[in-house]
Order: structure tokens, then C-alpha cells, then sequence
């Protein structure tokens, strides 16, 4: 009787790994992903200061469902009331700046002084796959584990310069869920200086020294929005470079007409990783809440960005019901066939889809 090889590929029975969470907790977890919240248990939560509602209701906010927008409007005009009560920072500079390093640098700080800090990180969208990284979270480690400290990262989507179209919603919940300064990072590119300088009160724009840019910086219509002037990375060989920095752009900043708000922007440098300079940055900004609400333009200011978020919200949902016309997206494809064939223009055909 022959006897039966065995084979020399065996698995053996390896260590028995413990289940990570019991049946019970996956169950909850479970049931309250599935659950619906009514817009009163979302209002009641954010006002409560729970941060999972916030980040639930900023993604109601985002999301392009028309169920979840109606939804998202709703909470949103019952968390007016306890809105309105914050200092809104804009901070911008190219790529590679060190924006993220300055906010955390700055959250911190303001964490430390017992004020909660969101931070609003606008992540570029890519044009080719639609997918944005949104890294945010990972380049601010020790922010984000910070009791007081919110951090929102969103992609910029097709909005204009790369500043999502939700941002100035997010502001109103953080508002209403606590937050005291709300901080927009924005891309650093194109026209997202322009969007986001219409939904802040301070605008702070990051520069390093030595980079060539500093005429290219002057001749920029950025500096005519800037309350502030950051050199970031002053620190090491490049403290030098930086004084020079300081001392170009101030010479640019005073050929300047004098701001309606009467302030005289203000050129500071700092080195975010060695948390240099960030204090006088922080009492820079207090003077100039102070000195803008005492002569009512912190309140113009606002009231000037309200209308001009007026008009753009009617413009971006005329397009948006344009678009969704069932009778355009028939006609548009007529007229996109008479376009490559020669027989009309871009502006004949928009004129003919504009009636219908």
C-alpha cells in the first residue's frame, strides 16, 4: 500500500487576534450612524458645543442633495441667533509659505489663552479627478488634538479661486457652536485672496524673505487688501533677509491711500516653528478689532459682506437652476452641435438658451 504524501505547503494556525471593540459598542456605533437627526436635535447639539453635530451639519452644508441643502438651511437660520459673535481671520500667502505651521503656531496660542479656535482649511480640488487631499489635519498634530481647537478641512470644489462655496455657512455654525475666532486658510492661488477677504474682519498675508518676490509681492492688488504683512520663517540665516523684507514692504504699504477703516497696515516678522513673533502678531490683530468697532466700521464691514454674499448666492442659484433645466440641456446640446459645425456663435447661442 503506497503511502499518501503530504504536502509541503501547510499553514499553521496562528495567534487568535481579540475582537477591537465589543458586539454591543459596534451595535450603538452602528445604530447612531444610521439614526436621523431631526434639524431640533442638530440645533440643540451645535449650541451645546458637540463637535460630531458641528462636523455632521458642515457636511449637510456641503452636500449637493437637495434633501440635505434643505436640511442644512434650516439649522442654519435657527443657529443665526447665536452667530455673529466672533473674530473671522483670513490668512493667505503662495504655496510652501508655511500657513498650516502659522496656524497652528497662532491656535495655539489663542487655545492657551483659553479662546476656541476653528479653523476653516480650504483644499484645492483637482480639475482632472474631482478629489482633493485634504491634509490639513495631518500638517497641525498638535491642534488638532486640542480640547478648544476645531479644524474643518474642505474641498475648494469649482467655486471661485478655490474658496468652497460653503465656507461662510461653516462660519455661522462654528459661531453658534462656541467658537470664538474662526481662521480661513485659503489655497494661495488665483482669485481665492478676493473670496475670502469678503468673509473675514482681519486679513493677514504670509510672505518669506528671500524668495524674489517682494516687488512681485508690491505690484500685486493683494497688498491693497491686507491688514497685515507676516514674514514667516524668520528665523536662523534668514533673520537678515528678513529685515530687509520688513523694511521693502513698508516703504510700499505707505504710498498707499489711507484704509476706510483707518488703520495703517502693519509689517511684523516671525518664525511659526520656533513660536517667534506670534504674540505681537495676536496683540497687532486685538488693536485692530479695537480700534474698528469703536468707529463702527467692524459693523459696516459686515454688513457690506452680507450684501455682497446676497448677490452671489442669487447669481451661483440662477446658474444652478439654469443648468438643472430640462429644456436648456436639451436645446444646449443643439446649440453646442451648431457651434462645432460653424453655424453660430458663443454669444448668439447663449442668447437663444437665456430666453428659453
Amino acid at each position: 500500500m503506497a503511502l499518501k504524501k503530504k504536502s509541503a505547503l501547510q499553514e499553521k494556525q496562528g495567534v487568535l487576534q481579540p475582537e477591537t471593540t465589543n458586539s454591543s459598542a459596534a451595535q450603538q456605533i452602528k445604530k447612531s450612524r444610521s439614526k436621523q437627526f431631526s434639524v431640533d436635535d442638530f440645533v440643540t447639539k451645535i449650541i451645546a458645543g458637540d463637535i460630531p453635530f458641528l462636523s455632521r451639519a458642515i457636511t449637510l452644508v456641503e452636500s449637493t442633495h437637495t434633501a440635505h441643502q434643505e436640511k442644512a438651511n434650516q439649522i442654519l437660520e435657527r443657529c443665526l441667533p447665536y452667530a455673529n459673535t466672533s473674530v473671522r481671520i483670513g490668512i493667505t500667502g503662495v504655496p510652501g509659505v508655511g500657513k498650516s505651521t502659522f496656524i497652528e503656531s497662532y491656535g495655539k496660542h489663542l487655545t492657551q489663552q483659553g479662546k476656541k479656535v476653528a479653523v476653516l482649511a480650504i483644499d484645492p480640488t483637482s480639475s482632472v479627478n474631482k478629489g482633493s487631499i485634504l491634509g490639513d489635519k495631518t500638517r497641525m498634530e498638535e491642534l488638532v488634538t486640542d480640547a478648544n481647537a476645531f479644524i474643518r478641512p474642505s474641498p475648494s470644489g469649482t467655486s471661485l479661486g478655490g474658496v468652497a462655496q460653503k465656507t461662510r455657512e461653516s462660519i455661522i455654525l462654528c459661531e453658534a457652536a462656541g467658537f470664538d475666532t474662526i481662521i480661513i486658510e485659503t489655497v494661495g492661488v488665483g482669485q481665492s485672496e478676493t473670496a475670502v477677504h469678503s468673509m473675514v474682519d482681519f486679513f493677514l498675508l504670509l510672505k518669506i524673505a528671500g524668495a524674489g518676490d517682494e516687488l512681485q509681492g508690491i505690484k500685486r492688488g493683494i497688498i491693497e487688501m491686507a491688514d497685515a504683512i507676516v514674514i514667516n520663517k524668520a528665523d536662523g540665516d534668514n533673520i537678515q533677509n528678513a529685515k530687509i523684507a520688513k523694511t521693502e514692504f513698508n516703504r510700499a504699504l505707505h504710498l498707499y491711500p489711507p484704509k476706510e477703516s483707518m488703520w495703517q497696515p502693519k509689517v511684523l516678522t516671525c518664525s511659526a516653528i520656533k513660536h517667534i513673533g506670534i504674540t505681537e502678531i495676536d496683540s497687532m490683530i486685538s488693536a485692530y478689532i479695537q480700534l474698528t468697532t469703536k468707529n463702527h466700521y467692524f459693523t459696516k464691514r459686515r454688513n457690506e459682506q452680507n450684501m455682497y454674499w446676497l448677490k452671489t448666492s442669487i447669481e451661483q442659484q440662477l446658474k444652478e437652476a439654469f443648468y438643472s433645466n430640462k429644456k436648456v440641456a436639451k436645446q444646449l446640446e443643439k446649440e453646442i452641435k451648431k457651434l462645432e459645425e460653424g453655424n453660430t456663435t458663443p454669444f448668439n447661442a447663449a442668447k437663444r438658451l437665456l430666453k428659453l
